[in-house]
């Protein structure tokens, strides 16, 4: 996956909690065996309304979801958060987060940021006020803020998940860093034992 360190966009106000991930993407387009294409699935079934919020104009092409409570619980389905990259998300901010798609998240490269209730709502009343206003998320800081209304908080984010993520690193990366030690392993078992020889008395 790519490296994240800084991501800069336009805000979507979701405004929407307890969003699970049958949501998030329908079990129907689980039949894909691709792991591109899900974009079009994401909300689909809320997507039919036309005033839905990413049916309208001043949204498109935005790439920071504003979500509220307990966004991504449910089924542990790795195609949510598929589908909300493959729409062109890099982010989605929460007051909380299901814990398995929080994880499977991290592991994809898609940052969640986890402010405090009240801040959430700020910030949804912030992109739904001014749409085009720049949201600034920054990882290496643990930083969000919308600078063009003087607007910022902090966040926390597991050491590891802000390792993952400043480095580029999925599950297969993780396990290269130790290359040499699985090279040096696989040298030593490839390696016939030595014959010891056992003398009778």
């Amino acid at each position: 996956m790519k490296a994240v360190t800084v991501i800069e966009g336009r805000g979507v106000p979701l405004g929407r909690s307890d969003v699970d991930t049958d949501q998030i993407i329908p079990s129907e387009w689980l039949k894909r065996v691709e792991r591109t294409g899900f974009g079009r699935g994401l909300f689909s079934e809320w997507r039919d309304d036309p005033a839905f919020v990413l049916n309208r104009p001043e949204y498109q092409g935005a790439s920071i979801l504003v979500g509220a409570a307990r966004f991504g619980t449910g089924s542990s389905r790795e195609h949510a958060v598929w589908a909300l990259m493959d729409y062109g998300f890099e982010a989605v901010i929460a007051s909380s987060f299901g814990d398995i798609f929080r994880n499977n998240a991290a592991k994809q490269g898609l940052v969640t940021v986890q402010l405090d209730a009240a801040s959430v709502a700020e910030l949804a009343t912030l992109v739904t006020d001014d749409p085009r206003a720049h949201v600034v998320i920054d990882v290496t800081t643990l930083t969000i803020e919308v600078p063009a209304h003087g607007w910022r908080r902090t966040f926390d984010l597991d050491p590891v998940v802000r390792e993952r993520l400043i480095n580029g690193w999925d599950d297969i990366g993780l396990t290269l860093r130790h290359d040499g030690e699985i090279a040096n392993y696989e040298r030593r078992r490839a390696t016939p034992p030595i014959a010891v020889a056992i003398r009778k008395g």
